[in-house]
């Protein structure tokens, strides 16, 4: 039987909030150099090493505060382009800053491609003035040959999208490539040529078009499926491979001609859409698998010897998912990663000549996997009988049995999903002895998006049941304590932890919201998505404009409902979810006399980012846990 859990036992709080490791290794074409983005503390950086040699980097690219790098790419094997982005916070992604610049392996000659502040002289003669846009990697010639693809748009343009052929080692440009929509993705050929664009229009509308005889021409519905993603060419030009999704489900793995036409399955799920695909050097997918669920790899050409490789190494690393990070150019040196539920990753080096595994690096060298907890997904249906996902992580040592439980609504809400793999919020719970239930309710990503867009204008609704029935089948289950259930939750898993208190009285004892929207209507007005045209568009889809509707789906005009106690958690210079909406959840609790506690730091975004403020915060959300719902438990 669990017992109460003695503080000793426990993996110090510190381990989860520690940073410093490494990731997005790439090999330089001749696989004599490896390139890796490192975080250390706060600062970022690009480490260049030589892959005989790993001991001490060859160059160290420190980006200053609060930049870091958001791809890297070689261009030739002395030097590489990297993409910059900065970190608002850890609830959200590394937002693009719109900047690139080239540096030698050896850390000289560094060079701004695209940059807003300082132009460059290229080797004409001719000044380029500041850049007055925003550009990203698009991609790279089949061949490394010192060039890479760049797409850019312009702040004063928005309905237009460029791609350039971009020389990283003068930075001059040359036009390949321009549609009149903006903010789209470019998919080339092995010769450079532009084939196809997509992305979202300003009506937050997918579309994607194909180059025809010299023109653009829009895909309807239905032309290839109700939706069809463009991914690559393969190297000898006959095949592209592409995600399709008919009728709105899951997106499949297809084959088609090289113009599109007579299509090919290759791996498909009847449930949750296929993801993680494992390329040859010469862009041909070998292995594909669910994004839901423990993913098994599907195996899609058995014959190809890297499909063998694959499995071998599959087979060496049971209960780990292997992914294929980075090639040398001839195929012979290879970069992959070993990751799991209680694993946030380790680097191998794979020297196929020599037939020799090296182990490189950690993603996150302060978790220790054998001390951490199981991820266990599981299906259920919903009260109108939508099948779905949770996923469980059960404390180590732990028989999952009537635990006291914390219900984990991940953020988003739209085409973000909580997987299988490590997670280091739910880890951090089932640590201190709390059973996690993570629900991929409608609206959530890895089901198609049909699924995602059941969730709109479902905010407050129909999102908020699904999170409800989720706890009620765990406690059916025996799972979950009914006694002992708490919510905590960041970004729309901050509003969800105010809503299902307010659209379950009596379920949960506690409620966290950590840098949570509370008022809908204070959207259209504060934060990084009121000014976009395409951000407005996406709010109306989101949660529509009605004022009434919005007021009766805002926690902070229904705080007299919330009936438990509350832990309120923001950064003051949050853009995102701007600190304007934890004060007005506050100022509603205290009009409607209701308990609450308040943590927020200074400088902080849209989720804690520095280590002695993740560990405040952790520390707090242990304590305020066990106040409510008790001391979490541990095995004997």
């Amino acid at each position: 039987m669990p017992v109460v859990a003695a503080a000793g036992d426990q993996v110090p709080v510190e381990a989860f909030a520690q940073r410093g490791g490494y990731s997005m290794p790439r090999l330089s074409p001749d696989g004599q150099y490896l390139a890796v983005a490192v975080e250390q503390g706060e600062g970022h950086a690009v480490a260049v090493y030589k892959t005989d040699d790993m001991s001490h980097p060859k160059s160290l690219l420190r980006l200053p505060w609060p930049q870091l790098p958001y791809d890297i790419e070689w261009t030739s094997s002395e030097r590489l382009v990297v993409e910059l982005a900065k970190f608002v916070g850890s609830l959200d992604r590394p937002q693009r800053l719109g900047e690139i610049i080239a540096t030698d392996a050896d850390g000289t000659r560094i060079q701004p491609m695209f940059n807003r502040e300082w132009g460059l002289s290229g080797r004409g003669g001719r000044d380029r003035i500041a850049d007055d846009g925003y550009a990203t990697i698009a991609s790279l010639p089949a061949k490394a040959n010192g060039h890479f693809y760049m797409q850019t748009y312009m702040w004063d343009d928005e309905k237009n999208t460029w791609l350039y052929d971009v020389n990283a080692d003068n930075g001059v440009r040359h036009l390949i490539g321009q549609i009149n929509v903006g903010d789209m993705d470019f998919t080339t050929d092995p010769d450079g040529n532009v084939r196809y664009a997509r992305g979202i229009d300003l009506s937050d509308n997918y579309v994607v078009y194909r180059m025809h005889n010299g023109q653009w021409v829009q895909l309807a519905d239905g032309e290839h499926s109700e939706r069809f993603e463009p991914i690559t060419f393969s190297q000898d030009k006959q095949h592209l491979y592409a995600f399709a999704s008919a009728k709105g489900g899951p997106f499949s793995l297809m084959q088609t001609d090289a113009d599109g036409s007579t299509s090919k399955l290759l791996a498909k799920d009847d449930f949750a859409s296929i993801g993680y695909v494992q390329w040859t050097p010469l862009n041909e997918p070998i292995a594909a698998a669910p994004t839901t669920g423990i993913p098994t790899p599907i195996v899609i050409n058995g014959n190809q010897p890297l499909a063998q490789i694959y499995q071998k190494l599959s087979d060496k690393f049971p209960k780990q998912f292997v992914n294929f990070s980075s090639f040398s150019e001839d195929g012979t040196v290879l970069i992959f990663e070993v990751s799991s539920d209680r694993d946030p990753g380790t680097y191998y080096l794979f020297d196929m000549r020599a037939k020799k595994i090296t182990a490189l690096f950690s993603e996150q060298a302060s978790i220790d996997p054998d001390k951490m907890g199981s991820r266990v997904p599981m299906h259920f249906t919903a009260s109108d009988g939508m099948p779905l996902e949770a996923i469980l992580t059960v404390p180590k040592g732990v028989s999952m049995n009537n635990l006291p439980m914390v219900l984990l609504p991940h953020g988003g809400p739209f085409d973000i999903q909580d997987t299988w793999f490590f997670d280091t919020d739910a880890q951090f719970l089932a640590s201190r002895g709390y059973l996690v239930l993570q629900v991929n309710y409608r609206g959530s990503g890895g089901r198609g998006p049909g699924f995602v867009g059941a969730g709109y204008r479902q905010w407050g609704t129909r999102i908020q049941q699904d999170l409800i029935d989720g706890v009620k089948w765990a406690e059916a289950q025996h799972y979950g304590d009914p006694k002992r259930v708490c919510v905590f939750g960041g970004s729309f898993g901050g509003y969800s932890a105010m809503m299902t208190v307010i659209r379950a009285p009596g379920m949960f004892k506690c409620a966290i919201g950590e840098a949570g929207i509370y008022d809908l209507a204070m959207m259209y007005d504060k934060g990084d998505t009121k000014d976009l045209k395409v951000g407005r568009s996406y709010l109306e889809k989101a949660i529509g404009k009605d004022p009434s509707e919005l007021a009766a789906n805002s926690p902070d005009k229904l705080a007299d409902k919330i009936d438990v106690p509350v832990l309120l958690i923001h950064g003051e210079a949050d853009e995102r979810a701007p600190f304007a909406q934890a004060k007005a959840m506050r100022a509603a609790l205290e009009a409607a006399h209701k308990p609450y506690e308040w943590l927020t730091k200074p400088n902080e975004g849209h989720g804690f980012y520095k280590e002695e403020n993740v560990v405040d915060m952790y520390n707090h959300v242990q304590s305020f846990l066990e106040k409510n719902i008790g001391p979490g438990v541990q095995a004997n």
